[in-house]
């Protein structure tokens, strides 16, 4: 599936997780023109080479994706009108940016 996932996507880099390090992927993601940034699994004889800040950066946006989930009103849609639920997402991104800036010495 994650071959269909990124098919027609241009990027400058694919980030992704161990579980996505697979020959195919990384072909796909070379030929349409994207240098993957992937951790190689334990068990590949060949062990790559990766640009770890950038994999980090990747946690960052999962963190931020949970935090989103765990945030009731996004959760469960409460908005009915997409402006709304923008509106509602834009302030979740407020509270996220201001915590990280009182958090930051």
């Amino acid at each position: 599936m994650a071959g269909e996932l990124i098919a027609g996507f241009s990027a400058e880099h694919l980030l992704a997780d161990k579980a996505y390090d697979t020959n195919a992927i990384l072909a796909q993601a070379q030929a349409q023109g994207m240098a993957a940034q992937i951790p190689p699994k334990r068990t590949r004889l060949v062990q790559r080479e990766y640009d770890k800040h950038l994999y980090k950066l990747r946690h960052l946006v999962e963190n931020a994706i949970r935090s989103f989930k765990e945030w009731r009103a996004i959760a469960t849609r409460y908005a009915k009108r997409a402006t709304s639920f923008l509106a509602i997402a834009q302030i979740r991104c407020m509270a996220l940016w201001f915590k990280t800036r009182v958090n930051t010495p």
